[in-house]
């Protein structure tokens, strides 16, 4: 007669019992039991998916090194010119929980490559307009692919990654707004030099196209969860936090309730979230205006702003195998944090050594943090099963960091955006509540 045993379980993983139930012949003899789950290549899906996020990132911003073209196509001022980039924030805001609930019905990975065909839709349409609002919309809509992807992603690594190497996969995945904007800012001024507003709207939309192929083909469908074994169920009325017990003595996680999810260390970890990522913004969208006003040539601005996001493609996946190596995301989280603040405000207020002091800090260490918010985040939930809807709460607060990162930080800056020492000290005092509330975090 069979008997069920466990090992190690843990109240917060049904993966975790999914791995470790054991079926033991009455001779003592063991195997797996049938449902046990075949992993994918940590960095094979990491690397999949990041030229996906890649790909739309570069629809994402195809447009500001070409934003004085496409205001004299156009006709655009600058105020309304600057929605063009605008909408992507609001847009996500939006998109996100939808975007996870969709993820939970159809599967995140056939989200992905619907992200991708929503990109593409979205590039045509803007291929087609001869208004500035028409264009808008068009970026809207590939401003909805961004966020579905974005809920997407971590979600695929969570269920086609092992545990123990999460971490990586994640820091892999999480450099591909870095990498997309970067691309972008390399490729957009010489295909739109060669082909134009249509060629560079066409281009760009392919990409999306193979990338959706690529995650076709490399990434599997993940398994379905294998069922408890017949005759254990669980005990539905055990105390929050402990591991329910069965009829026969073993284990098993309690049916995860969605409320679970808003606790104390949730609201702690969004809060550090949304502080890290106006911190982020802040030098994305600033910073290059600051420099020059204050005499740096344009293209130097430019490379100094976007240094620390080259430099993550060291930092994330570097933390990410540290991580997996440790089995800890705290400690590096805090690393993270506690560098942005006073990298902000470096950025804003120096021009001399000080400011590539801050340029190599945040990019070594404060982008580390990237890939860590996501593995750390499927590690607090309290069941996998709220991994879809979780991730769009997570992409909502993501997207209101980087709101308040554009829209906070230039109130800060003022109406002539010269109020660098105020603004830069805010953002430090922000980046140390971040830090703070890191540190209050349960999170391991």
């Amino acid at each position: 007669m069979a008997k069920v045993v466990t090992k190690g379980l843990s109240p917060f993983s049904q993966r975790d019992i999914q791995e470790e139930i054991v079926i033991r012949n009455v001779d003592g003899d063991s195997g797996a039991s049938e449902g046990a789950r075949r992993y994918q290549n940590p960095v094979l899906v990491g690397i999949v998916l990041l030229v996906s996020g890649i790909s739309v990132a570069m629809i994402q911003y195809k447009v500001p090194t070409i934003m004085t073209n496409l205001m004299g196509i156009f006709s655009m001022d600058a105020a309304t010119a600057s929605w063009l980039m605008s909408i992507f924030t609001l847009v996500s805001i939006f998109v996100a929980l939808p975007a996870g609930a969709l993820a939970q019905r159809f599967g995140a990975r056939r989200m992905l490559v619907v992200a991708c065909g929503i990109a593409i839709l979205g590039s045509l349409v803007g291929l087609v307009s001869e208004t500035s609002p028409m264009l808008i919309v068009s970026r809207a809509i590939e401003g909805a692919a961004l966020t579905i992807l974005t809920t997407c992603g971590p979600i695929i690594v969570q269920q086609n990654v092992s545990p123990e190497k999460v971490g990586t996969s994640m820091g892999i995945w999480g450099i591909w707004g870095c990498l997309g904007s970067t691309v972008a800012a390399v490729l957009t001024p010489t295909v739109f030099g060669m082909w134009g507003f249509d060629g560079l709207w066409i281009a760009f939309a392919v990409v999306s196209g193979v990338a959706a192929v690529l995650v076709l083909v490399f990434i599997r469908k993940p398994p379905s969860a294998p069922a408890a074994p017949e005759g254990l169920s669980p005990n539905r009325h055990a105390p929050q936090g402990s591991v329910p017990a069965m009829s026969d003595g073993a284990t098993i996680v309690e049916k995860p309730r969605y409320r679970d999810m808003f606790s104390r260390d949730m609201f702690l970890f969004f809060g550090a979230f949304v502080v890290y990522n106006i911190c982020m913004l802040a030098i994305l969208a600033f910073v290059p205006t600051i420099l020059q006003m204050q005499g740096f040539d344009p293209t130097l601005s430019g490379i100094i702003s976007t240094a620390p996001m080259l430099l993550s493609i060291i930092s994330s996946p570097l933390f990410g195998v540290v991580s997996d190596k440790i089995g800890r995301n705290k400690p590096l989280l805090i690393i993270a944090m506690l560098v942005m603040g006073p990298c902000t405000f470096l950025l804003y207020t120096q021009t001399g050594p000080l400011l590539w002091v801050g340029v190599f800090a945040m990019g070594l260490l404060g982008m580390g943090g990237i890939g860590q918010y996501l593995s750390g985040f499927t590690k607090l939930l309290p069941s996998p099963d709220l991994a879809s809807v979780g991730m769009g709460v997570l992409v909502t607060f993501q997207g209101v960091g980087q709101f308040l990162g554009t829209f906070f930080v230039q109130m800060l800056l003022g109406p002539q955006l010269t109020e660098w020492w105020f603004a830069g000290m805010v953002l430090m005092f922000l980046g140390f509540v971040g830090t703070a509330l890191i540190a209050l975090c349960r999170l391991r």
